[in-house]
């Protein structure tokens, strides 16, 4: 019984050895194999060198601490310079519109004022010379006043005279009366006698008679005229006149 149990545990051993010896000789022949494979130009080494590992690259999704931030920042700063540069220069156009809309109106404001100005100016020169039109010269209530008057009638007709030449012949035909009448000359003696400032008889009064003036011998103003008028015709002029006529 020990015999055969001893022999049994001895061949577990021998087993054993025989297999690890088994492996390095297969170990050595893969490696003759090895050395046989390589060019016979190639050089050997003796001592196996380690092949050189390869740089691992480390890749990562987060962001670069430090980095990205100035930058954006920076990016960020130039558009908000750019930004403020464009709302200055939209700010002065606008003002600029603004101040050329202010000038222009202001401007046809200055000419429409003008035009307004000048167009009252004309009318109120307009009104005044109507006015004056209108509104006849105020003369004297006296021999001044009425020599005057018929004076500015006679020049709208062309007649002419002068206030010395009318004043004298009234002063020596009337002394100034206007209801003067003379009824012992030759012309009363025929029934018809002077009249008025400068005496004229009634048919010398109505054929001399001017347009616009009293159709009555004795009113001042109609008197003057109408002797002025025949002495024109007659003489040339009243001042031609120095005696009775």
């Amino acid at each position: 019984m020990p015999k055969h149990i001893l022999t049994r545990g001895h061949g577990r051993a021998l087993s054993r050895h025989h297999k690890v010896a088994a492996a390095g000789v297969a170990a050595l022949g893969a490696a003759a194999i090895g050395l046989s494979a390589v060019p016979s130009n190639a050089s050997t080494t003796t001592t196996a060198e380690a092949p050189a590992e390869t740089a691992k690259v480390a890749y990562s999704t987060q962001q670069i601490q430090g980095v990205e931030p100035d930058v954006n920042s920076q990016f960020a700063a130039a558009g908000l310079k750019v930004e403020q540069i464009a709302a200055k220069k939209q700010a002065a156009e606008a003002a600029a519109k603004k101040q050329a809309a202010a000038e222009k109106k202001a401007a046809a404001e200055a000419k429409a004022a003008k035009a307004r100005q000048a167009a009252e100016s004309a009318s109120r020169s307009a009104e005044r010379a109507e006015v004056k039109k209108a509104a006849p010269k105020k003369y004297g209530d006296n021999l001044d006043g009425w020599i005057r008057e018929a004076m500015s009638i006679m020049k709208k007709h062309g007649i002419p005279g002068s206030y010395e030449g009318i004043h004298r012949n009234i002063m020596r035909e009337s002394s100034g009366n206007p209801q003067a009448i003379n009824l012992w000359d030759i012309n009363a003696q025929n029934g018809i006698p002077s009249k008025g400032l400068l005496q004229v008889i009634p048919p010398t009064f109505e054929a001399y008679h001017v347009k616009g003036t009293p159709k009555d011998i004795y009113d001042p103003v109609a008197n003057i005229v109408a002797a002025c008028n025949y002495a024109a015709d007659k003489y040339g002029t009243m001042d031609n006149v120095d005696s009775a006529y």
